[in-house]
């Protein structure tokens, strides 16, 4: 990629051009998000997100920040495990992703600090959190190593940063995966979120985000330690875990 430049999905634009469309795309489909996940999905997003929440350690008490937090589902399990003297930071850099997830958890009786920010500048002071996570938004960050890099900052001694996010598929799986991807999943965005090119983007994002070795460098480049990463459904995604010390 030449200098300066970055991907929205397969296409090369500069970082001002991809906030700008990244905004457009989850503006669109933010009140058909959770439907959209669980049928593309056939509903394993919601066992990947137990799955990160469960390997993030979260108990009582601990400060935990929920970067892209969307609709909520990942501060809502994330809640539950720091009980009423923890505390979850629920954020968004998109306003109406962010504003599903409020209210989605006010209906649900559940109270938590929302702020909008974006990932790559956090408002928050150094050291500040246990645990830092990120489902499904890292691939749509214009500086991924700035974002990881601030990930990195606002985490304490012995904290940990836990990245959900799709990642390459095994080979054998690799040909079905992208006629899935190319074929189904823009035809199920016309048809339940009225909005085909958001979800070509989606699948795009996936192909052009780094793979799970990729994002591993990544986060140690970014100062974090012991990274690892677990594949779930054959790699489909992977959630990488790097600690502070």
């Amino acid at each position: 990629m030449s200098d300066g430049r970055t991907h929205f999905g397969f296409e090369e634009v500069s970082p001002e051009e991809k906030t700008r469309r990244v905004r457009g795309v989850f503006d669109s489909v933010a009140g058909k998000y959770d439907v959209m996940n669980d049928v593309m999905s056939a509903g394993l997003h919601r066992l990947w997100k137990r799955f990160a929440v469960e390997v993030s350690g979260a108990r009582a008490g601990k400060r935990v920040l929920d970067l892209a937090g969307g609709t909520g589902d990942l501060a809502k399990l994330l809640a539950a495990r720091v009980g009423p003297s923890g505390t979850v930071v629920h954020t968004d850099i998109n306003g109406a992703m962010l504003a599903e997830g409020r209210d989605k958890m006010v209906d649900a009786g559940l109270i938590l600090p929302t702020i909008q920010c974006n990932a790559e500048a956090l408002p928050f002071a150094d050291r500040a959190f246990d645990i830092v996570s990120i489902a499904f938004g890292l691939r749509n960050v214009t500086r991924k190593d700035v974002a990881l890099a601030e990930m990195r900052r606002v985490l304490r001694p012995g904290g940990l940063a836990v990245v959900l996010e799709f990642s390459r598929v095994a080979a054998p799986l690799a040909a079905m995966y992208d006629w899935y991807s190319f074929n189904i999943l823009p035809r199920l965005g016309k048809w339940i979120a009225d909005d085909e090119a958001s979800y070509r983007y989606l699948a795009e994002s996936i192909r052009v985000h780094p793979d799970q070795e990729a994002l591993k460098q990544m986060m140690q480049s970014a100062g974090f330690d012991d990274v690892l990463y677990h594949n779930l459904t054959a790699g489909v995604v992977a959630v990488h875990i790097g600690r502070v010390y």
